[in-house]
């Protein structure tokens, strides 16, 4: 499910993709959306997002001269469990792209989409956030932790800390994989009570014997719970940012793109020069008129007329006993052990 980071990135994206591009025409909503209709329609408009917690809000601004007049328009977008943007060739819609802004002509025209499979996801006219949620824990720090020391008294820090944790009201942008991460760094008990939690913040405080800098690497260092809902969102941010490449095998890999590992050529080296000494000692003590291609199953049978010696060795051994509808399976120079 998208949690704060995931919105965040969503609004980079969006950003980044459509800041100059010129959008055009009407909005359009699939037919199976039970969100509502978008009445907006202008002949050149800019998009721009920003996400705050787990919220997304899209600005459509008309530019100037662009017909009919309108005012901009602001759209707040909630994920739900698969909710997404796409920006995707006109006549190459992706299935489940339940509203779709159209750029201008007459350049090859592209679609901005918001794609939701399970169609959990909803958006909403005017743009407002939600006043139900608190401070966003990835934007607005200081006001996130001061809301919730100022609000343990809520009913809501009775619950377990993992509960509490899902909280928007509280933990804004905070989903299932953030909690578990955090409270797995701290060692927290996820069934500890919210309260006993964070009450133990608001009595510790750094000595004030500690310079600035000292302060920020005892942070840095040892960072409680508040400030793990901020940094770990923090590394997802920078980790979703990052470019992952991934390079086709077989022809689109150059030669030096299929350089072995020199340890791993080794070992197969070896490996084969083994089996091939093995082949050899195998060949040169196979009894005469046999071969290796011979069926395991069928018994090696010695020649008629031929009898085999055993070579003399030092020290005494016990005799071989051979019945007489047994064939010997031992070649010559080797001995039973």
């Amino acid at each position: 499910m998208p949690e704060g980071p995931e919105l965040h990135l969503a609004s980079h994206f969006v950003n980044e993709a459509c800041g100059e591009l010129v959008f055009g025409g009407c909005v359009e909503k699939s037919p199976v959306s039970r969100n509502p209709e978008v009445p907006f329609e202008s002949s050149a408009y800019h998009i721009s997002a920003l996400a705050r917690g787990k919220e997304l809000r899209l600005t459509l601004s008309p530019l100037p001269g662009a017909q009919p007049p309108q005012e901009p328009l602001a759209l707040v977008f909630r994920f739900g469990m698969t909710g997404s943007f796409q920006l995707v060739p006109r006549d190459a819609l992706p299935p489940h792209a339940h509203l779709r802004f159209y750029t201008a002509p007459p350049s090859p025209q592209l679609a901005l989409c918001f794609v939701d499979i399970r169609r959990f996801g909803r958006w909403e006219l005017g743009g407002e956030w939600d006043p139900g949620r608190g401070p966003c824990v990835l934007l607005e720090y200081e006001q996130f932790r001061e809301n919730v020391l100022r609000n343990l008294a809520d009913k809501a820090f009775d619950r377990p800390i993992c509960e509490a944790l899902l909280d928007q009201r509280f933990f804004n942008g905070i989903g299932n994989y953030l909690r578990a991460e955090i409270l797995h760094r701290l060692r927290i008990p996820p069934f500890e009570k919210a309260r006993t939690v964070l009450e133990a913040l608001q009595r510790h405080r750094l000595s004030p014997e500690l310079t600035l800098s000292q302060k920020i690497k005892a942070k840095l260092q040892n960072p409680d719970l508040l400030e793990l809902c901020h940094s770990v969102p923090k590394e997802v941010v920078q980790l979703g940012g990052k470019s992952r490449k991934k390079k086709s095998k077989g022809a689109q890999q150059g030669p030096e793109d299929r350089v072995e590992d020199p340890t791993l050529q080794n070992k197969a080296t070896l490996r084969t020069r083994r089996t091939q000494r093995g082949l050899e000692q195998s060949t040169a003590q196979q009894p005469k008129g046999t071969s290796l291609q011979q069926d395991p199953e069928t018994p090696l049978v010695p020649e008629k007329g031929k009898r085999r010696r055993r070579q003399a060795t030092s020290g005494r051994r016990r005799p071989q006993k051979i019945t007489g509808d047994t064939p010997s399976l031992e070649p010559e120079g080797t001995s039973a052990s």
